[in-house]
């Protein structure tokens, strides 16, 4: 079930196994996504769809591959910290002690940007992500919302050629995920990033994707548009 070839994929996984043990949890899986689509995978606890995210990620080293690119390099074998995507986790991990700006900085200055210039680019991705006004806030006076939204600017600040999204809506009440599924649509559109996108929600991947990849017992079932 082949569909790695999309023109100018900024992502390309062929031939993807990955085992633990004796459990294999991709079994031959091959996909791509184009330059700025929103590619969601989908698949319900137990399909594959995390552990894929992980080794894209590079946070697993997959048992075998034929091929691991991002952005046209071949990252099989790169760490994590060496590859050009970032994830935004449920979970946001923001730093209590740091304020909403220099969290958006970090990754930044991590990569050795020169603290003033980090604040500048942090303040233009807060507001891009309408929290413009918040940035000299702590963490803990954010709502929920707020706070994914600090995670997300943090995420697109580095430039990433592949942004990972880790059911990034799970945490947030009901009318709060409609809002923010509108958000990172016109986030990824007026980005024009790639987003890969990972969900166990049939709504979330319908509403917001170009084309959805179903996951079924670490395979791929079914691809194409909503």
């Amino acid at each position: 079930h082949m569909n790695s070839d999309v023109v100018d994929p900024m992502l390309e996984i062929e031939d993807l196994v990955h085992c633990y043990g004796p459990v294999r949890a991709l079994s031959h899986v091959s996909v791509s996504a184009a330059r700025g689509e929103f590619l969601t995978i989908l698949g319900s606890s137990g399909s594959g769809k995390t552990t894929m995210l992980r080794v894209i990620s590079g946070l697993e080293m997959p048992t075998s591959v034929k091929r691991l690119r991002i952005g046209g390099q071949d990252v099989a074998r790169l760490p994590a910290a060496k590859r050009n995507c970032t994830t935004v986790f449920q979970s946001y991990a923001l730093f209590p002690h740091m304020n909403v700006v220099e969290n958006v900085a970090y990754g930044l200055k991590i990569r050795k940007v020169n603290a003033a210039d980090a604040l500048k680019e942090a303040r233009r991705a807060l507001a891009m992500v309408q929290l413009e006004g918040k940035a000299d806030r702590r963490i803990g006076q954010l709502s929920g919302g707020e706070r994914q939204r600090v995670a997300l600017a943090r995420a697109v600040v580095t430039q990433p050629a592949v942004l990972l999204l880790d059911e990034p809506l799970e945490a947030l009440d009901e009318r709060l995920r409609q809002d923010m599924q509108i958000e990172l649509m016109e986030l990824q559109r007026s980005l024009g990033m790639t987003f890969v996108y990972i969900t166990h929600s049939q709504e979330e991947a319908l509403t917001m994707s170009d084309r959805v990849v179903l996951m079924r017992f670490g395979q791929i079932v079914q691809s194409g548009s909503p």
